[in-house]
């Protein structure tokens, strides 16, 4: 018979098991609980709060002007909620119609008891190169905004935030004249009081991660909406001196498509946090979340196709895969789904015509995993739309609602991620359909983890 604490160990194993197979997917669609959107928090950081990760970035949902600054909450990284909007488009002022607010970062002042947002401020134009800064006593309730200004009179673009050990705050700006900023906060957080380090090097969405005494700051080469090689200095002092510039990816990767935004770490683990920035339709823009390691002075990105990411144990990459075809003859097309060519699409061909007033249904059968347990499920598809499109997805008679944000062109499918039961077994069934009379994607298959 088991002990109580066998019982205990058994329960833990359990836990991690059942969680081991939820999986980040970089570049996926994501979408999130309360809003059926992708979600909408771009340029952000993660801030946690009593075990809880709450994720604060830009709504570009309809555009590039400014809408509202977002936030999402999760236990576990991969799947997000969506809680409300920190701050709301106005009438007029800063935070008014066709006005740019852009990389929210979030940090709580012990102090005060209060959490402090700083974010860039501008024009349409990107002429007036401004901070703002509010506060809140809840970490994702309303902000009260307190105002914009150019910190130590320079101009500050790309910003970042930085909490040290000792409690102490700092502001990272990219000014253009002169080069990336690190500049100390006041007691509260609400404002600037000194400059601690400048490089007179063009750096810009910085942001810096403290490592057994080694400060990184990780930063991107300005080259406008285009990604590039990022890059990373050391020192084991703010004031410096700071190591020479250097890639964290691959030369040549542009650091797998990406930008930097945030790096955060989860246990043991440290995680990158880019933005894939898609110029002519932000909102598809999507999340390049990959591991990096950090030994010594040196830091490394590591590239993902899909990674499971734990508190108690390393990251790991994801298990083996099947990966079911949607034309295969084993499925059950019906109400005007048919089989179309795609060259891209992993077989050469997807199924189409899923949803509208006919509502098209595509079922997967004979789904098969190796044990009963929450995982990610992958649907590849294509959309080419501009906006949008929905999905019913029914695994094993439960429904959930998925997004597809437009993909990149006809032959270069998407992945949009679903968090599921499976049972262990083929027995699996999942099904696709329309939501309400709209129509969903074209399918290429899906990706589904042994265990």
């Amino acid at each position: 018979m088991l002990s109580k604490k066998d019982l205990v160990v058994a329960g833990l194993a359990l836990l991690q098991g059942s969680l081991a197979s939820l999986q980040i997917v970089p570049a996926a669609t994501w979408t999130a609980a309360g809003t059926n959107q992708h979600v909408q928090a771009h340029g952000g950081g993660i801030i946690e709060v009593d075990s809880v990760y709450y994720w604060i970035g830009e709504n570009k949902l309809n555009g590039s002007a400014f809408q509202s600054v977002n936030c999402y909450s999760s236990t576990n990284l991969v799947e997000w909620a969506f809680v409300g909007e920190l701050l709301s488009r106005e009438s007029s002022g800063d935070l008014g119609p066709n006005r740019i607010v852009e990389r929210p970062k979030v940090i709580y002042n012990d102090a005060t008891s209060t959490y402090v947002m700083w974010m860039h401020i501008d024009s349409s134009n990107y002429g007036e190169a401004k901070t703002g800064v509010a506060v809140s006593s809840s970490v994702c309730g309303k902000y009260n905004y307190l105002g914009s200004f150019r910190p130590l009179g320079f101009q500050s673009r790309d910003i970042g935030l930085f909490k040290d050990e000792d409690r102490s705050a700092y502001l990272l700006s990219e000014d253009r004249p002169n080069g990336l900023r690190i500049d100390r906060l006041t007691d509260d957080y609400t404002n600037v009081t000194s400059n601690t380090y400048l490089w007179p090097q063009h750096i810009e969405a910085p942001a810096i991660y403290k490592n057994d005494g080694v400060y990184f700051m990780f930063g991107s080469q300005l080259t406008g909406w285009a990604t590039n090689d990022n890059k990373y200095s050391t020192a084991t002092n703010l004031k410096g001196p700071w190591s020479a510039w250097a890639d964290f990816a691959p030369a040549g990767t542009n650091t797998f498509n990406s930008q930097t935004t945030f790096i955060l770490g989860v246990g043991k683990n440290v995680m990158y946090m880019g933005d894939r920035w898609l110029s002519s339709n932000l909102m598809a823009s999507t999340y390049i979340w990959l591991p990096l390691t950090l030994s010594g002075t040196t830091a490394t990105l590591t590239e993902e196709e899909s990674w499971i990411l734990s508190e108690q144990q390393p990251w790991t990459p994801s298990h083996t895969k099947t990966i079911p075809e949607a034309e295969s003859p084993s499925n059950t097309l019906s109400k005007g789904a048919v089989i179309l060519s795609c060259s891209g699409c992993s077989g050469g061909k997807s199924v189409g015509y899923l949803g509208g007033t006919s509502n098209g249904t595509l079922q997967f059968s004979g789904i098969s995993s190796n044990d009963t347990t929450k995982t990610t499920v992958q649907v590849r598809y294509e959309n080419g739309d501009t906006k949008q499109r929905y999905a019913t997805v029914t695994v094993n008679g439960k429904s959930y609602v998925l997004a597809f944000i437009p993909s990149t062109n006809g032959n270069t499918p998407f992945s949009s991620t679903l968090n599921v039961e499976l049972h262990a077994g083929d027995s699996n069934a999942i099904t696709i359909r329309g939501y309400g009379e709209g129509w969903g994607p074209d399918v290429d298959c899906l990706v589904v983890p042994e265990r």
